[in-house]
């Protein structure tokens, strides 16, 4: 992408592939291993999508929108239990529409990547439970 910002290529180009940087999608994007194809932003973010959006820190974020609101969305990564708010239009500049693993392309659109997401979201405190306590027996484990 050369010295390019994401916006700048997602504006030039309507997409970019690239890897992820973090765990916070695991187990959908192992850092380093996937891809990720993503197209400009065109409104009308839906729940279970992935958009990557920009804090107003200037840190771009890959999470899952798990809740939409009139103020905004409530994001949260796949790997993680704390979920983030306050994300609006204004912050997104792309959506994940493919996932490319071990050299295959799965589609966001495929059944499979579908039924992964409503498990994500739809069993959302399950999920923020046992990664909680994950993380703790981690820490524990660490000392």
């Amino acid at each position: 992408m050369n010295n390019s910002t994401m916006e700048e290529e997602l504006q030039r180009k309507g997409n970019i592939t690239s890897t992820n940087v973090g765990d916070s999608m695991m187990p959908l994007l192992r850092q380093d291993k996937d891809m990720v194809y993503i197209e400009k932003y065109t409104g009308g973010l839906k729940k279970y999508e992935v958009p990557l959006y920009k804090r107003d820190s200037g840190q771009y974020v890959l999470h899952r929108c798990i809740k939409v609101s009139k103020k905004g969305y409530v994001m949260c990564g796949d790997n993680r239990y704390t979920k983030e708010y306050g994300i609006t239009d204004k912050h997104i500049i792309g959506v994940l529409k493919g996932v490319i693993r071990d050299g295959k392309y799965i589609s966001t659109d495929s059944l499979r990547y579908k039924i992964y997401s409503h498990y994500v979201c739809d069993l959302f405190f399950i999920r923020a439970f046992i990664l909680r306590v994950k993380f703790k027996l981690a820490r524990l484990k660490k000392r």
